[in-house]
């Protein structure tokens, strides 16, 4: 069953029998037909071979529509697909650093950070200082200058290194 504003669209339209109101707007195609009963659009649908499906039901009268529903419902569960296919949530994701990290380590992550960002993932660097290494800033901010030379190619510096408390941030971005 298909979620449209977390309501099934099968609960949302009414179809056939299950139209309450007495008077509908029937609308063939992009033709307005006019103001009618109920019974006069349902057999109108059944002549055609279709349904009656109300598609305005705050209108007065309701708006209904002669449509095959099932087709109806068909390509709206391959727009939604579509859709939701194509608004993938961007995650952020963090990799952690310090002042002491070797190259080789410095590689391993970089190379990690790398797949991150070619996933169109957000990725937030942090290095972490401890005891006396709060009084080397300028370790840290040479050592996120070096990080972010090995993925140079593949992000851009949404926010450059900031120093806040006993950490330092950078966040970087995948090039589009």
């Amino acid at each position: 069953m298909i979620l449209l504003n977390s309501i099934p669209i099968a609960k949302r339209l009414r179809v056939n029998e299950a139209i309450r109101s007495p008077k509908i707007l029937l609308v063939e195609g992009s033709d307005v037909v006019g103001e009618m009963t109920t019974d006069e659009g349902l057999k109108r649908a059944k002549e055609k071979g279709l349904d009656l499906v109300e598609v305005s039901p705050m209108s007065s009268p309701p708006v209904c529509k002669i449509m095959d529903f099932g087709t109806y419902l068909y390509n709206q569960k391959k727009k939604d697909k579509k859709q939701k296919k194509a608004h993938k949530q961007t995650e952020t994701k963090t990799i952690r650093l310090s002042i002491r990290t070797g190259l080789h380590d410095m590689e391993v992550k970089a190379k990690q950070a790398r797949k991150f960002l070619d996933n169109r993932s957000i990725l937030k660097v942090v290095i972490i200082f401890k005891g006396r290494e709060m009084a080397h800033g300028d370790l840290g901010y040479a050592k996120m200058d070096e990080f972010f030379k090995m993925l140079e190619d593949v992000a851009t510096i949404e926010q450059n290194p900031k120093r806040q408390g006993y950490q330092m941030t950078m966040i970087l971005n995948p090039i589009k």
